[in-house]
């Protein structure tokens, strides 16, 4: 009986309807670039300082400029690294007095300021910004601005708890009505989000957008790859993934354009209510309705994708399966199998380690560039545009090279870089985001690289449960990575980079201990597992020269 992949031989492995597909599902990849990373704009945190009704009284008796009013009213001015002072305290003193001088107003109190008592923000802050963000209208500094780190880390808890629920509803109900499920609640819950009177109900409805938004992610993932040839299936893969910079590139354009967080959210999130239409032009995949027995509705797809490539379903291919050989004996797949055996456990914790520095490191540099950035979206968009190269890189290098040496160099680039960044003046701006990117292209490199090699270092009858756990490590560093930057920066800006430089470079390292698999076939069992890698033992062979008698022919 004929495979599907045999009839999409013959009717088009990448053609008319599946270069179509691509462009409609590669909109959704895009989408979702906001939402993995929009904490850069969303929660943007600007110079600030605390505000005092009595100071500004007294600033425009005396016609201050904004630089005198700090200059003589705020604590901390002469000291560069007391930045917490600068904008988190306040001289505790009565600014309503009438006998304040205009030249030196703190004389009237004390000859020494250090001796004036500092009190809390009491009256809120003043923000030197013309937009707005989460951090602006809520207040989320000082003794709060561990709620931004919360806000993000939010959605990656959302990702981690979804990614089992959205995975079954896939599995069970199919992979278009997960997507169109998926894309309805996430576009819901950013409107809601955006128009949220508080801080908690934000929250809420930014973990009940993690929640989903990544089901709807990987739906279209696994609906475009089960569409194409095999021949085709690893290039739209990857060329799927590089639509997500296509996304990042276009927030940093849209945050420019509109700084004020909530139309920001509403610009990026109502666009994809649109994304229901695929209801009319995505259909079910063919794969999964063969894996449910529902063979006549795949046969009535395939049909369809003939006409729309221009073929003809051929007579005598009226009839497949999913499999070459529909009686071979299924395996159930357990959690334990992942550690059952020596290379199982080796790869399932080395695959684990990698996936969490992966992500620890992608979204640390993202936020940490955002934190410390000069101009946030000239940064933002010369480290998104690194990513485009960081596809090709893995299109023409993984068949040519192999997959360990370019996944272990990515990750030595991802982590020496920001080693080297330690070093580099604060004021050679330049080179801090040229480098800064450079460790970015590594690490996305990474990214992208780990979902091949994770799938091809597992038995067919374990390899999604092998990915599925395996990548959940991903959400666990998305998590906690917000939590590096944000609060170690205030202990030293560059804190943050130590610690990437160290997960990167030990990642590298642990690269290095898995086998290459280029060129090698798909383990079907764990036995094949335990043999990659493995040097053949050569056929010793032994070869007796005998020199003939002169005399024998004669």
């Amino acid at each position: 009986m004929p495979t599907l992949d045999d009839i999409l031989e013959h009717i088009g492995e990448f053609n008319f309807f599946q270069k179509q597909a691509f462009c409609f599902l590669c909109l959704l990849s895009a989408a979702f670039a906001p939402i993995y990373v929009g904490i850069v704009f969303l929660g943007f945190t600007p110079d600030h300082h605390c505000f005092n009704p009595g100071v500004a009284e007294l600033s425009k008796r005396c016609g201050w400029s904004l630089e005198e009013e700090l200059n003589y009213t705020e604590p901390g001015l002469g000291v560069p690294e007391d930045i917490f002072t600068r904008q988190c305290r306040r001289y505790d003193v009565n600014w309503n007095q009438t006998a304040l001088s205009c030249m030196d107003p703190l004389a009237n109190f004390t000859s020494n300021r250090s001796h004036i008592p500092l009190t809390t923000c009491q009256d809120g802050w003043v923000y030197d910004t013309p937009g707005s963000s989460i951090v602006t209208e809520f207040n989320l500094v000082c003794a709060d601005s561990w709620k931004v780190d919360l806000f993000q880390s939010c959605v990656n808890v959302g990702f981690f708890l979804g990614s089992v629920g959205t995975g079954y509803m896939a599995d069970r109900f199919g992979r278009k009505v997960c997507l169109l499920i998926t894309i309805f609640i996430t576009s819901l819950s950013g409107v809601l989000m955006a128009i949220s009177p508080n801080y908690a109900s934000m929250l809420i409805f930014r973990f009940l957008q993690g929640l989903v938004s990544k089901g709807s992610w990987a739906s279209a993932y696994i609906l475009i790859t089960e569409f194409v040839g095999a021949a085709y299936r690893r290039t739209v893969g990857i060329l799927f993934q590089m639509s997500f910079a296509v996304g990042l590139v276009m927030l940093s354009g849209i945050a420019y354009v509109i700084p004020h967080w909530r139309w920001l959210q509403l610009t990026v999130t109502l666009p994809t209510f649109f994304f229901l239409l695929y209801y009319w032009c995505v259909p079910e995949s063919p794969r999964w309705l063969l894996s449910q027995k529902k063979n006549a509705k795949a046969i009535k797809i395939m049909e369809h994708i003939a006409q729309k490539n221009g073929k003809q379903l051929p007579a005598n291919l009226k009839t497949l399966s999913l499999e070459d050989d529909d009686d071979t004996e299924k395996l159930s797949p357990s959690f334990g199998d992942l550690f059952r055996t020596p290379q199982m456990r080796k790869h399932t914790f080395i695959l684990m380690y990698i996936w969490f520095s992966g992500s620890v490191l992608y979204q640390g540099i993202i936020m940490y560039m955002g934190a410390t950035a000069v101009n946030l979206h000239l940064d933002f968009l010369y480290s998104s545009l690194v990513e485009f190269p960081a596809s090709f890189i893995i299109i023409f290098t993984i068949d040519r090279v192999g997959r360990r040496y370019p996944l272990a160099t990515s990750n030595f680039i991802g982590g020496v870089v920001c080693l080297i960044l330690i070093f580099i003046p604060d004021d050679i701006h330049w080179l801090k985001v040229t480098l800064a990117c450079l460790s970015r292209l590594g690490i996305t490199t990474v990214i992208q690289m780990i979902c091949l090699v994770n799938a091809e270092l597992y038995p067919t009858f374990v390899r999604n449960l092998g990915v599925m756990v395996c990548s959940s490590l991903c959400d666990v560093g998305g998590i906690i990575a917000p939590f590096i930057v944000f609060r170690l920066t205030e202990i030293w800006h560059k804190l943050p980079l130590i610690l990437f430089a160290v997960i990167g470079l030990l990642a590298t390292g642990m690269v290095l201990l898995l086998p290459e698999t280029k060129g090698k076939v798909l383990p079907e069992t764990i036995e094949d597992v335990e043999n990659l890698g493995k040097r053949k033992p050569k056929n010793t062979k032994i070869f007796l020269q005998t020199e003939k008698s002169k005399d024998m022919g004669n």
